[in-house]
């Protein structure tokens, strides 16, 4: 969507979409809004209570059952399993995709590692197509006004236009740009010191993991350590989704900066750094 500053502040039902790599504060822009009365819709949690429910539920049952007791329980009907994902803690769907690696040490295999993968992909596919209608129940159903799509790092991966092009009819696409050399090594260190499961598109695994097979001496998969792995490749992924993200807000949305979104403290604050984004772009 499109707007010019007095445009943007007169559109009475505002629906942004925050981009950006994890770390760069959409979920803290998400949440404040959330206690400002906008509706906060997780596409990382609707994958999870939706698009990925059953699937982590099998994965958990199939742990389940390497355990005697639980397993006479689990094939008795006697317990049930359920997922408790929280926007705050979506630890199920990081659990489910995994890391890539030695198994002794939880790591996957590559055959497993990009069934998953791909699963993820749909799955966040399907999420952001649910967008327009969570916009209409957040208003219909629920009595909220004002929408924010706090969106996984990895929505510049998917390669669908389809989504893209969605996102960009109903709601304004607002990118959250990291430009200082300080900013980006501390998101880097920061997700280094924690290393998560992550998304990569299949293009940029199928080069790099050989890449980093030959820089460690590696003959196999199961030799791969798998945090090691997720730390080596991690700062060749945020620079290969810079372009990726730009590509997306050129055409289609606006940039603020990581430095900009961390002096917003309410939602004043918020909605004066959209209008000054928006003015600002050619």
């Amino acid at each position: 969507m499109k707007f010019t500053p007095e445009s943007f502040r007169a559109w009475p039902t505002k629906r942004i979409t925050l981009l950006g790599m994890s770390g760069v504060g959409k979920t803290y822009i998400s949440g404040m809004l959330r206690r400002h009365d906008w509706f906060h819709y997780s596409g990382d949690y609707r994958i999870g209570t939706r698009y990925l429910d059953e699937p982590i539920l099998d994965l958990i049952k199939q742990q389940a059952m390497q355990v005697p007791f639980l397993k006479e329980l689990l094939r008795n009907d006697w317990i049930d399993i359920r997922n408790n994902i929280k926007i705050e803690d979506l630890g199920p769907v990081l659990s489910f995709v995994g890391k890539l690696g030695n198994p002794d040490h939880d790591g996957l295999s590559l055959p497993e590692f990009s069934r998953r993968q791909a699963l993820y992909r749909e799955a966040e596919i399907a999420a952001m197509k649910d967008v327009p209608e969570f916009v209409r129940k957040a208003r219909e159903i629920y009595g909220y006004e004002h929408f924010v799509n706090d969106v996984g790092g990895s929505l510049c991966e998917l390669e669908d236009d389809s989504v893209i092009d969605l996102l960009a009819e109903h709601t304004l696409i607002l990118y959250i740009q990291v430009t200082t050399r300080d900013e980006e090594d501390t998101l880097i260190r920061r997700a280094q010191s924690d290393p998560k499961p992550l998304y990569y598109r299949p293009a940029f695994l199928a080069e790099h993991l050989p890449l980093y097979m030959a820089d460690k001496g590696l003959d196999y998969i199961a030799q791969v350590e798998p945090n090691d792995f997720t730390r080596w490749v991690f700062p060749r992924l945020f620079h290969s989704r810079v372009p990726r993200y730009e590509a997306i807000a050129g055409p289609h949305g606006y940039t603020v900066t990581s430095r900009e979104v961390a002096q917003v403290k309410n939602e004043a604050d918020f909605l004066a750094l959209v209008e000054a984004a928006i003015a600002r772009k050619p």
